[in-house]
């Protein structure tokens, strides 16, 4: 065992009690960051995975038809007029396949999916509810937002015309799975469907509002024959999708709104969530820290004979630096693995505190690899740079004067 090893591992092993207490600072701080890092990751985990449950990471629509001017003016001829706002009507995107094409050869982009959307109302005897009826192509579709996964009964067929709903407009309409209904839209078509399955995907707006039926069922429901008036897309990086939608934006000239901008508040929420935790991981990374330079500032003080001694023997500086900072560094490491272990157990037993309904754990925690090798690096880096302050003073005691005066 090399010489700085053996001195440093002698050392720890004999002050049992401030090694102990220097893991205990460790462990404790490790356990803290762990715990806090797997439940704020598991929340945003969660919120993400709710909110893009039932909406693509992109979208890509027609611009806004702007005003036009009845009259324009002449050099001579000043007019005064007053902008009204143009009522937009539904339109296809002009040659939306290349667009389609041209979308799915953007970096980062993994699945493109056609879509005729527009309004319409579910009429089913006395009851008559609002919809938002989505045609759309079933396998590219559920490439973006696999609503199989969500079906509570029925199956996921769409390809005769009929139609796949939320369960709170089945219940709103007193209707499930067989059942028929008639559809009118807002182009004034209506049409008699059948209902071949019912979703949840747990957004009360969508499980109370869609009709999914086929691509061109909606093309003809909305007078738009071998039209799309929407390209939906999922991104690789979620993270991602604002920067590639105005690529899109470039490449396309449509407008393209990401989930980021749909979603700004909860993007917001998410950022004060992940400042408020590196807020607290940097304070509880100065608290061992500062345990970690105490305990060995003080066995400088209490070793500075035998210090003395070694450098009396001929032990270069260089190497009694070594010795301190490897009992940081060895600090550090320890005391990670038994926070580690600690902070998981925490972290589970939090998960279990509380269930919804459903079987779900309320505050999910994600726990995984690269928490741990992360927390147990700013362990053992902190460790290291704690040590140094205490290593430097060793290496520079005088050997006489650490003899004569200890």
């Amino acid at each position: 065992m090399p010489f700085a090893w053996f001195v440093a591992l002698r050392y720890l092993l004999t002050d049992k009690a401030q090694t102990g207490l220097a893991l205990a600072a460790v462990a404790v701080g490790v356990s803290v960051i762990v715990f806090l890092s797997a439940l704020i990751g598991g929340l945003q985990t969660s919120l993400i995975d709710k909110t893009l449950g039932s909406q693509p990471h992109i979208t890509l629509r027609l611009p806004r038809e702007a005003p036009r001017p009845l009259v324009m003016p002449t050099p001579t001829t000043a007019i005064s007029r007053k902008v009204q706002s143009t009522s937009q009507r539904m339109r296809s995107i002009d040659q939306w396949p290349a667009m389609m094409a041209s979308a799915e050869r953007v970096a980062g982009v993994t699945a493109v999916s056609p879509m005729v959307i527009g309004a319409g109302f579910a009429v089913r005897g006395d009851a008559r509810e609002p919809i938002l009826v989505r045609g759309v192509d079933p396998d590219r579709f559920l490439a973006i937002l696999d609503v199989r996964r969500k079906l509570v009964a029925g199956r996921f067929d769409i390809a005769t015309g009929d139609v796949v709903i939320g369960v709170t407009l089945a219940d709103n309409l007193g209707v499930g799975v067989g059942d028929r209904l008639r559809v009118t839209t807002s182009e004034g078509i209506d049409d008699t469907v059948t209902i071949n399955g019912l979703f949840r995907v747990g957004n009360e707006g969508v499980d109370r509002t869609w009709v999914l039926t086929s691509l061109r069922h909606a093309q003809a429901l909305y007078a738009l024959p071998g039209g799309a008036n929407a390209i939906e897309l999922k991104v690789a990086d979620i993270f991602a999708a604002e920067e590639i939608a105005r690529d899109l934006h470039d490449r396309t000239g449509l407008d393209a709104a990401s989930w980021m901008k749909l979603n700004a508040e909860l993007l917001s929420g998410l950022s004060a969530q992940s400042s408020s935790k590196s807020l607290i991981e940097f304070f509880v990374t100065v608290a061992v820290a500062l345990g970690i330079a105490s305990v060995l500032i003080v066995s400088v003080v209490q070793k500075s004979r035998e210090i003395g001694i070694l450098r009396a023997v001929g032990t270069p500086a260089r190497r009694v630096l070594q010795v301190f900072l490897i009992q940081g560094g060895l600090l550090g490491l320890a005391g990670a693995i038994f926070g580690s272990g600690l902070g998981a157990v925490f972290s589970r037993l939090f998960e279990g505190l509380a269930i919804d309904a459903d079987g779900a754990p309320r505050f999910p925690i994600r726990l995984g690899l690269p928490l741990f090798a992360g927390a147990t690096t700013i362990a053992v880096v902190v460790g290291v740079l704690a040590a140094v302050i205490p290593a430097i003073r060793a290496a520079r005691l005088d050997p006489a004067v650490a003899i004569r005066h200890v």
